[in-house]
């Protein structure tokens, strides 16, 4: 009786080394982010059925899940399930979009801030010279680089920017699409992703012949009149506006701004 004990014993251990198994084969990776101060970021992971299923999710419902989306608690880093069954149907990590959120300004009742794109395709195998490889410390890694572009907006000339991310390569090359790299499923298991993200020195103007560059930054051409959303310089580089900041500074060099006039537009 107690070898029969014994054994049912040694059978429930080794029934729970099996299951200690299943539950820590690591069947997701964890994204992390490494960018400039005042940037955040929410992301969305996409699914589609796995290799050789040939089922599908009615409406697609389920097929997308997200992190640090609206009324979420905000998480500096997500960990991402490789694996998800919705309806019935297994699916497989396909997927990941980043969304860089990089904070204007503040004041008492909002943030403004602007955003971009990353993203990361996850297959079952990579062409060869696509794969990425992973540090010793199970971390595997890309690069974007960030810049700042200003323009003004309404009667006040309000300032304001927009933000635009190109994919950089680890010797610090910014190419002209947005930040992008592949991995496959096998390699993400139990694994890290950190995208870096470098903010360009000089912010510029959003487009063209809007702006003339002086020591201490750029003057805003004044066009046609404040009422003159555009503003074309049109060859005019003496007539030049003052426009406001996020906080209600009215300046006359952007980003330098030192002086605090009293002129309104």
């Amino acid at each position: 009786m107690r070898d029969l004990k014994r054994g049912l014993m040694l059978s429930g251990c080794l029934g729970l080394l099996v299951g200690c198994t299943a539950v820590e084969k690591r069947e997701s990776f964890t994204f992390v982010p490494d960018f400039p101060p005042d940037f955040t970021y929410d992301l969305t992971a996409a699914y589609v059925p796995a290799k050789g299923e040939t089922c599908s999710v009615p409406g697609g419902k389920g097929t997308e899940v997200g992190f640090n989306q609206t009324n979420m608690k905000y998480e500096s880093t997500s960990v991402i399930e490789l694996y998800r069954t919705v309806s019935s149907c297994p699916l497989a990590l396909n997927r990941v979009e980043i969304k860089i959120i990089g904070v204007i300004g503040r004041d008492e009742n909002r943030t403004y801030s602007s955003y971009d794109y990353a993203s990361f395709a996850v297959r079952p195998q990579l062409l060869e010279g696509q794969m990425r490889s992973f540090g010793d410390d199970g971390a595997g890694e890309f690069f974007g680089e960030c810049q700042w572009l200003f323009r003004t907006v309404g009667p006040k000339r309000y300032i304001t920017k927009i933000l635009t991310c190109k994919r950089m390569d680890a010797h610090g090359t910014v190419g002209r699409s947005r930040p992008f790299t592949a991995y496959t499923l096998t390699q993400l298991s139990g694994k890290t992703v950190r995208l870096r993200i470098k903010l360009a020195a000089e912010e510029l103007p959003g487009w063209g012949d809007t702006w003339v560059q002086v020591p201490g930054g750029w003057k805003r051409c004044m066009g046609k009149g404040f009422e003159d959303q555009h503003a074309y310089c049109n060859g005019n580089y003496e007539n030049f506006s003052t426009f406001r900041m996020v906080d209600d500074r009215v300046c006359t060099i952007y980003p330098g701004c030192t002086e605090n006039t009293d002129a309104r537009p």
